[in-house]
């Protein structure tokens, strides 16, 4: 599986707020925009690098804005993967407009899509109707942003929440599956994946959120951490089903191996 989480495309010299505080929304001069042609390039680019090191029955998330989502869509459509579902994430705690001319940005897209038209994915459709009340879950998840407790090693200027991350590993993939994330960034990716017992490679060319990466992951290496933020996790309707659920996954995929003959 992939996950990615490019530029958006947004640094455009404008104002937020965070924390009660007016801030600027420029993250850094890999997020500006040079044009529309030069964000379709640039997508197409990483898009066909990741495409060539995906296994045929693979799946990729693909994380946006209005400023990048169509282009990605377009560029997904154009290398000959098949788009799934388009997630809207609506936060729960979004800052507020205050220009007061908008309604408040509250959503981000994420586009699900695997690389072959013809061959099937993996899909969790029973943990993600568990996870929904024993409904069929719809493409759109209310989930909140980053919270505190997810910024111990420092803070990443676009870091994503590990509920997000969490709901859409276990959507699809199998325990020890690969997980890639070639924008790793602070590697939250990362994290969501080795807490549910996944393999995981990252890549980013930052070397100050490289280290921040690897202090995150030598921080979940503490069992007591690690419990920690699987109770912590949103998403789940007790503080202890994801840590049953991963448990339950374990012991049947162990079963499965038993009987394929690749346990002794």
């Amino acid at each position: 599986m992939v996950f990615a989480d490019p530029p958006y495309f947004l640094s455009n010299n404008g104002l937020s707020i965070q924390n009660g505080q007016i801030v600027s929304v420029n993250k850094g001069n890999w997020d500006k925009s040079h044009g529309f042609e030069y964000i379709n390039e640039f997508n197409r680019k990483w898009l066909s690098l990741v495409r060539d090191k995906m296994k045929d029955d693979a799946t990729i998330w693909i994380s946006g804005t209005m400023h990048n989502i169509f282009s990605v869509g377009q560029i997904l459509t154009e290398l000959g993967f098949k788009i799934l579902n388009i997630i809207t994430w609506e936060k729960t705690n979004p800052p507020p407009n205050f220009s007061c001319r908008y309604f408040t940005y509250s959503t981000e897209q994420i586009i699900w899509a695997r690389k072959s038209e013809k061959v099937p994915h993996y899909f969790n459709y029973e943990l993600m109707k568990q996870l929904n009340g024993d409904k069929q879950m719809k493409d759109v998840w209310k989930l909140p942003a980053i919270a505190p407790w997810e910024k111990s090693c420092g803070k990443h200027p676009t870091q994503k929440p590990l509920s997000v991350l969490t709901r859409l590993i276990l959507a699809s993939t199998k325990p020890n599956a690969w997980i890639l994330d070639p924008f790793t960034g602070s590697s939250t990716t990362g994290i969501a994946a080795n807490l549910a017992n996944r393999r995981f490679l990252g890549i980013d060319q930052e070397e100050e959120y490289l280290i921040m990466s690897r202090n995150r992951k030598l921080e979940i290496e503490n069992p007591l951490i690690e419990q920690k933020f699987k109770q912590k996790i949103e998403g789940f309707s007790t503080s202890n089903q994801l840590e049953l659920y991963l448990a339950q996954e374990t012991q049947e995929n162990y079963q499965v191996n038993k009987q394929e003959g690749l346990v002794f």
